[in-house]
């Protein structure tokens, strides 16, 4: 346990939404998957986004990403507005300055574990080597292993590592224990704590257990599209003391 992470009056909000609405027409009903959300994240906080399936949360994220635009309010990242870049900014936006992490671990089969990392290195402007980021995630004795012949959660630990290669700001990812058990999700879950501590890298993970809650600085609660709780944890919990 440590404490947690202060929002102060010196912190600089990397994210800023306001706002923000999405709505999907299916046949002949809108669906409103975010309804008028505003939030602010800070730079080198831990927050992880709570709701149930259909809440809105990977929509969020998929927007915050540059994966996806809102039908209405604005996303400024330092201050610049993502909501009104072109397809070639919102590339450059995702490429330097967003990693992403996923429920499934999408790495190349053909590839080792370092290859698959090497991928993000070679786009990116400034990245870390890619066996130091394996290094970061505790694979550093793995890395010409291919993915077969990894366990899941060493796969997903190879996708954080391609992720915070290329040194990103926002660090986003979905459902990053979904498909692992629960041992395994909280060795993944301590890899992503480690990046936001030692890079300090702002990272946002949204998830429907209401039990990892207790690893972060905030807790952002969805709900039918809507924000229906943010609150701060005034510990944060390590994810070795997370049961659930």
């Amino acid at each position: 346990m440590r404490e947690n992470f202060s929002a102060t009056g010196e912190s600089q909000a990397v994210l800023r939404i306001s706002d923000l609405s999405k709505s999907y027409i299916m046949g002949e009903v809108q669906v409103d998957a975010l309804k008028h959300v505003s939030l602010d994240f800070y730079a080198g906080e831990l927050a992880v986004l709570l709701g149930a399936s259909g809440s809105g949360k990977s929509t969020l994220l998929n927007i915050i990403g540059g994966l996806d635009i809102p039908t209405s309010g604005k996303l400024f990242f330092h201050g610049r507005e993502i909501t009104a870049a072109t397809e070639a900014e919102l590339t450059a936006y995702r490429r330097r300055s967003i990693g992403f992490v996923f429920q499934f671990y999408n790495l190349i089969s053909s590839l080792s574990a370092l290859e698959n990392v090497q991928l993000v290195t070679e786009i990116a402007e400034s990245p870390m080597k890619a066996d130091e980021a394996l290094k970061l995630v505790g694979l550093g004795d793995r890395l010409n292993h291919f993915p077969a012949q990894l366990s899941g959660g060493e796969q997903q630990r190879v996708a954080i590592a391609r992720a915070v290669a290329k040194r990103p700001e926002l660090l986003l990812c979905d459902e990053p224990t979904g498909a692992l058990d629960f041992q395994t999700g909280k060795l993944v879950l301590d890899v992503i704590e480690n990046v936001n501590r030692e890079l300090g890298t702002t990272t946002l993970v949204i998830t429907h257990n209401a039990s990892i809650a207790g690893m972060a600085d905030r807790v952002v609660r969805l709900r039918s599209g809507e924000v229906s709780e943010d609150r701060r944890n005034l510990t944060r919990l390590s994810p070795s003391e997370l049961v659930w």
